[in-house]
């Protein structure tokens, strides 16, 4: 009881921190909750991604629901998070709070494929879908993976375009940013390349030339490319936290020092690393939403394999005498315009 009484308290004190702090640097927004977000289905909500619906005029998220309510005791069965589906949650709110919608219909491959990691950006009235594939169910991560291209003009109704050819078939996690020049650029992690992340060239989401390796300093995953405060940024997960790279010119990257959510949090259900994340630049604001872990104190010694099982969090980036800085401990005031 005292425990509980000590939770409750310290949330109440840190949402009137939040707002405090909010007033005083008038940033708007709704707070966000923490977990963010918990999949209904197989509680294994992991690499969000989000796009705003702009008939509907609300923001979506689409993010790999991995089967965790199926883990087993097997080593190294990795069957769960295989087989899965794409899971869809809205928010009316503008990014602070979310309601599950169901599963992207996706009209690619088998019953049995594994559906992976999408990213989705808007362009020509269109929306375009990049996303992973695992043609069938594994028990190890020995498999061919593909990144496929899919079109929409509602984000509900997809229509398969075609196969990104970049010379590899063991490709996972897109991430796709247009530049100035009109050209698109697609990162994405080469498992066949020692899991550097890599990146190609298109003049329009479909002919692809690829460049080579974009960061080579270790092995990661989940890029994600993002343009704030005069700077491009590159975050990877790197299983130790996400990496950080900044570019002047998406071309030639420099490491930043420390990982962003390398070191646990404090509040309850965010007290793990983060991992694979998606990035929304608000005007002079920036959100990122990323995935943990349920352990230790978050874990349910009533759930079998209760640390398979993930929930999505978002917290505000800040900028730091150079340096990304994710305010994971913090109460998040969330307010994402139309993008």
């Amino acid at each position: 009881m005292k425990r509980i009484c000590a939770i409750l308290l310290a949330a109440l004190l840190g949402a009137f921190s939040a707002q405090i702090s909010a007033q005083g640097v008038k940033k708007p927004g709704k707070l966000a909750p923490k977990p963010l977000f918990r999949d209904p289905v197989h509680d294994g909500a992991a690499d969000p991604t989000l796009i705003y619906n702009r008939s509907m005029h609300e923001w979506w998220m689409f993010y790999t629901n991995r089967r965790a309510d199926l883990a087993t005791d097997v080593p190294k069965d990795v069957t769960w998070v295989h087989r899965t589906r794409i899971g869809i949650a809205v928010s009316k709110d503008k990014g602070a709070t979310w309601t599950y919608r169901g599963e992207a219909q996706i009209p690619y491959g088998k019953d049995d494929y594994t559906h992976w990691a999408p990213d989705i950006v808007y362009w020509k009235g269109l929306y375009d879908m990049f996303l992973t594939i695992v043609p069938g169910t594994f028990k190890d991560w020995n498999a061919p993976r593909e990144i496929i291209h899919l079109q929409s003009s509602d984000l509900e109704n997809w229509k398969f375009i075609s196969k990104l050819d970049v010379g590899s078939e063991r490709i996972i996690d897109p991430s796709l940013y247009q530049m100035d020049s009109g050209t698109w650029r697609i990162w994405y992690k080469d498992e066949a390349d020692k899991s550097h992340i890599h990146y190609a060239d298109s003049p329009d989401l479909v002919n692809w030339t690829a460049r080579g390796t974009a960061v080579s300093d270790r092995g990661s995953e989940a890029p994600k490319v993002f343009r704030w405060s005069g700077r491009y940024w590159l975050i990877t997960d790197a299983w130790h936290g996400l990496g950080v790279y900044y570019s002047d010119d998406l071309e030639h990257w420099t490491v930043q020092a420390q990982n962003l959510l390398a070191t646990p949090g404090t509040m309850p259900t965010d007290r793990s690393i983060g991992h694979h994340c998606d990035v929304i630049v608000n005007g002079d604001r920036v959100f990122i939403y990323y995935f943990t872990h349920l352990v230790n104190e978050d874990a349910d010694p009533k759930i079998p394999h209760s640390s398979s099982h993930t929930v999505l969090q978002v917290a505000e980036l800040e900028l730091k005498d150079g340096q990304l800085y994710a305010a994971r401990d913090a109460q998040t005031l969330v307010d994402l315009g139309p993008n």
